[in-house]
């Protein structure tokens, strides 16, 4: 079978847009074949703000997401493969989901482990995302 993390990634961009939200992805900076200006990545993670408003061209399929952003007044083309992507949430209240690493299930396909967050879970202790101005 097909991974879900690219219908799942989709999904959660159109309901946090839907939302009148701004949707941020995030993504791993050591990952190979990522393509985003270096002033993007903090602490290993790239975190950037892909809202309809603040980019241009978005794709996001099952290779991965890319689009034209601005940085610093310069537009500059983002690739960020779909092994990358850590996540993606909503600015304004940091609802949205984290992808899990994938896996192999029984039959040899890959199945994705992928957990929403609703907001800081005390029993376990979760990836934290946080905003990166």
């Amino acid at each position: 079978m097909k991974s879900t993390k690219p219908y799942l990634l989709e999904a959660m961009y159109s309901w946090i847009v839907d939302s009148g939200l701004t949707p941020h992805l995030v993504a791993d900076a050591n990952h190979e074949g990522i393509q985003a200006p270096p002033q993007a990545a903090e602490d290993g993670r790239i975190v950037l703000n892909c809202a309809p408003e603040a980019v241009r061209d978005l794709v996001m399929d099952d290779e991965g997401a890319s689009f034209i952003a601005r940085f610093g007044g310069v537009s500059q083309a983002v690739w960020l493969p779909i092994d990358s992507i850590e996540g993606i949430y909503a600015r304004e209240n940091g609802r949205g989901m984290v992808f899990g690493p994938e896996e192999l299930d029984e039959e040899g396909g890959q199945e994705t482990t992928s957990e929403q967050h609703d907001g800081p879970d005390k029993s376990k202790k979760q990836p934290s995302l946080r905003v990166v101005k």
